[in-house]
């Protein structure tokens, strides 16, 4: 990996950070279906207005089913899941608990065939649990039922994107990324809308809110994804998802910043295991890797 493409990962970790305190301006006021429906479309407008200008062509259709089960991965069932975890929880936990995708990705590996399972990977998987134990815990949120829930739905949604990740790098040896990413939201907006229309909001939406659905539609999900998916054609799956392990520290900081939610001390431990388990389970030593980022 050389520098360009770490700093597009630091990048799009910062990007991808800033989503969570935008889904919880934007949930409660469009509802979660709704919200991951339009966003998707606002993302495949986008996506495909630069295939437009780029003159590229979309995908044979023969490929679109599978595109559309890549979407429902990680895009249809993470979104609704983070949508309706950001009605209950603040930014940083949705970012610390998304911190989770790296260690998932290990084990789709395992699953298939693709990694050993390790001593250090099997450590890795009780350090994370327990990092999850301790941040609902110690955390500044009463740890009640639907707190429990929500961090599951995250939990969850992390492993789409673990699993996801394998996937998509398939997906990128087989299409070109942008008309493959403009698929991919477009069949996901049309998976999600009957639930889109049972769901709508009934009420006025206010401008906070809109302003939120369009960032995480046209950048955070869109033209990211795009970028993500550019970059992991020239880089592993594994160290693709390894921009998660900042995506807390920018999640955490932008709900505090934007949002006025509180930092305390009880957030450092679960955070730090959290942390830990993903570089046990990724193999991710930061002197050795920031060394052969630098060649």
């Amino acid at each position: 990996m050389n520098g360009r493409q770490f700093t597009q990962l630091v990048l799009l970790s910062a990007v991808w950070g800033g989503s969570f305190p935008l889904i919880r301006v934007a949930a409660p006021a469009f509802g979660p279906v709704a919200m991951a429906c339009l966003r998707c479309a606002l993302a495949a407008l986008v996506l495909s207005a630069i295939m437009g200008w780029t003159r590229q062509a979309w995908p044979a259709r023969a490929h679109w089913r599978s595109l559309t089960g890549l979407g429902v991965l990680t895009l249809v069932v993470p979104f609704v899941l983070y949508n309706w975890a950001g009605l209950v929880l603040p930014a940083g936990y949705s970012a610390v608990l998304n911190a989770t995708s790296p260690m998932f990705g290990v084990l789709a590996g395992v699953l298939l065939a693709q990694e050993r399972f390790t001593p250090s990977k099997l450590i890795g998987c009780v350090v994370g649990l327990l990092g999850v134990t301790l941040l609902l815990g110690l955390g500044p949120v009463n740890p009640g039922l639907n707190v429990v829930l929500a961090a599951i739905a995250c939990v969850v949604a992390a492993a789409c994107y673990g699993f996801g990740a394998i996937y998509m790098k398939r997906a990128t040896l087989a299409h070109q990324a942008l008309p493959a990413s403009a698929v991919v939201h477009l069949t996901s907006a049309v998976v999600l809308m009957p639930g889109a229309a049972l769901t709508a909001p009934s009420q006025a939406v206010g401008l906070p809110a809109l302003l939120a659905l369009l960032v995480l539609g046209a950048v955070t999900s869109g033209f990211t994804y795009w970028i993500s998916m550019r970059l992991m054609r020239e880089i592993p799956a594994s160290a693709a998802t390894s921009s998660a392990f900042l995506i807390p520290l920018f999640g955490v900081t932008w709900g505090a910043v934007f949002l006025g939610e509180p930092l305390t001390a009880g957030l450092l431990p679960g955070v730090l295991l959290i942390l830990l388990a993903s570089a046990l389970l990724t193999g991710f030593h930061p002197f050795r890797t920031f060394k052969y980022f630098s060649r």
